[in-house]
């Protein structure tokens, strides 16, 4: 009895296990951040892109009145380049690395002058 209930509970860990690994295989992970001024403050209305370096796909976001961005659902596996722009200045690229292991990573930009 004791053989058959051993493995009853073998069965139902490996019937779960793909599932576990399923879980694990979607997990996504997220980039949030402000964009500001040389002077440090915030700019609403400026234009955040986000660059898949694997499939060079954009998305963008336009900040909101405090001057924050976010972007949901990123590939914990793939680079991703950030960068703003608004009214003729723009930030430098910054790279949210693959190598990243934060499920929320903070990328603050700020503009220059072209």
């Amino acid at each position: 009895m004791r053989t058959v209930s051993g493995m009853v509970v073998v069965l139902l860990l490996l019937a779960c296990a793909p599932a576990g690994f399923a879980q694990k295989d979607s997990a996504t992970r997220s980039v949030q951040g402000s964009v500001s001024n040389p002077d440090d403050s915030a700019v609403a209305g400026a234009v955040v892109q986000i660059k898949n370096m694997k499939t060079l796909q954009i998305r963008s976001f336009i900040t909101l009145e405090d001057g924050t961005y976010h972007f949901f659902e990123l590939s914990p596996d793939v680079d991703y380049e950030v960068r703003a722009d608004f009214k003729g200045a723009s930030s430098g690229p910054k790279t949210l690395s693959s190598f990243d292991s934060r499920k929320k990573a903070i990328i603050n930009l700020k503009l220059n002058k072209k």
